[in-house]
């Protein structure tokens, strides 16, 4: 199983990233690679053109429905439309697993129109927590989490990239402050790839919407994490003090994440 990092500024597109976008890849037993995206927030579509044709892609699976994690889906819908070989009517809809909601919000971001007989580009499929889902060699259970919106962490189980391992698993924050449902999806991951987006000391009056680098740290001290990602860290933040604030409380490595850097798992 393999994370590569699309986009991974925080609540906006920054001027070295898009935003929130992560795709999971791993090889089945017969060796057919199978492609999950993890959002697709602003300006990530372009980015994600990088790595792979977006008509290889399995499924893609929301957190929530803020546009920063939401908003190229734009893109994805155009590009499944009219792609001139792999338009809409030379295949079968994308599944698109989000929160309540998703449909809706996909059409109107899309200015689709609610009667239109068009071919239908996604099909939607609503989160149901704690419920798991195959995606060809890839296992992914929905936990929800603690954001003023409806939210999801996201705990995928997949074929190791190490041989002697068999299985690997990463869970996907998204969104969300400490909490139970948290916990429960980072329990012994071997990847926990954590938002931090608040900083200590000068966001401590919000609380219910974002970790802070130590906060991560200790979600992935209390979980048994293996190793500890750092993302969808602001433009405004200084380089390296969420993964200062998560060594604090945090012993097994860890890095802030950057756009195309890939995760062996």
């Amino acid at each position: 199983m393999r994370l590569r990092i699309v986009g991974c500024s925080g609540s906006f597109a920054g001027p070295s990233s898009a935003g929130s976008c992560y795709l999971v890849s791993a090889d089945d037993d017969d060796g057919k690679e199978w492609n999950v995206l993890l959002d697709l927030g602003s300006g990530a579509f372009g980015q994600l053109q990088r790595y792979i044709d977006p008509v290889r892609l399995d499924a893609v699976a929301i957190s929530h429905l803020h546009a920063d994690h939401i908003a190229d889906i734009t893109g994805l819908e155009v590009y499944l439309s009219y792609h001139p070989i792999h338009g809409r009517a030379c295949r079968e809809p994308l599944p698109v697993h989000g929160p309540s909601g998703t449909a809706e919000r996909v059409r109107r971001l899309c200015g689709t129109e609610p009667d239109s007989e068009a071919p239908a580009v996604f099909h939607h499929l609503v989160w149901k927590p704690n419920d798991t889902i195959q995606i060809g060699p890839l296992t992914m259970t929905p936990f929800l989490v603690e954001h003023p919106v409806e939210a999801y962490a996201m705990r995928i189980t997949g074929p190791s990239e190490s041989p002697e391992q068999g299985t690997a698993t990463l869970t996907f924050t998204g969104d969300t402050d400490q909490c139970a449902g948290l916990d429960e999806a980072a329990r012994d991951v071997d990847l926990l790839l954590s938002e931090a987006a608040f900083v200590e000391g000068r966001d401590d009056a919000v609380a219910g919407i974002h970790l802070t680098g130590k906060r991560a740290g200790e979600v992935a001290s209390r979980a048994g994490v293996r190793r500890l990602a750092l993302t969808h860290i602001p433009p405004w933040n200084e380089t390296g003090t969420a993964l200062a604030e998560a060594a604090e409380v945090f012993s097994g490595p860890t890095c802030e994440v950057i756009p195309g850097q890939i995760f062996d798992i």
